[in-house]
């Protein structure tokens, strides 16, 4: 995917525009399909439109932003129209065995049970709160970038990851006791 787009966006400001907002569209593109593969060409498709349209490296920032945003959710909406839902299967399992290489089997065990607790914990939170934490920490988006995501004004998402992360803080201090 990254090698396309090199090819597309060989002028300086669209390379830049691609630097600037790549990561926090892949990493929203990401969560919403079911496959990487479907989020880097969903990716593509958004800087092939911002090629076409032809004067975005021009906008101040702010309006690139927006305009970028509002691509990648029509994009989204028409893949799953395309594909219609499929189920998404968590590959973070995999991961989390790579990450327990080289640990002595009680380690691990005791590695997946608080993993497992951690996921548990999330999971009891608000709905926003867990869209906050998943895109925050699973896909280090920035406040600003999280509030595209979600719709919502950064203070919104700053508060809604404060109170998440109190809550996770208030849940761990309950289960030392």
């Amino acid at each position: 995917m990254q090698q396309h787009a090199h090819v597309l966006l060989n002028d300086a400001p669209d390379a830049a525009l691609y630097q600037r907002f790549a990561p926090a569209l892949f990493a929203y593109f990401l969560k919403q399909t079911v496959s990487r593969e479907d989020a880097e060409d969903l990716l593509l498709e958004v800087f092939l439109a911002a090629l076409e349209q032809g004067k975005l490296a021009t906008l101040e920032e702010e309006k690139q932003r927006a305009w970028l945003w509002a691509v990648a959710r029509n994009k989204a909406a028409d893949h799953f129209r395309r594909r219609g839902r499929s189920t998404r299967v968590d590959l973070s399992l995999v991961a989390e065995f790579a990450d327990m290489e080289g640990m002595e089997p009680e380690q691990m065990l005791v590695r997946q049970e608080e993993l497992a607790h951690l996921a548990d914990t999330i999971r009891q939170l608000p709905t926003p709160q867990q869209h906050v934490v998943q895109l925050r920490f699973g896909h280090g988006l920035s406040h600003s970038e999280i509030a595209m995501v979600l719709h919502k004004r950064e203070g919104t998402t700053r508060m809604l990851l404060s109170r998440a992360l109190k809550a996770l803080r208030s849940s761990y201090q309950r289960n030392e006791r």
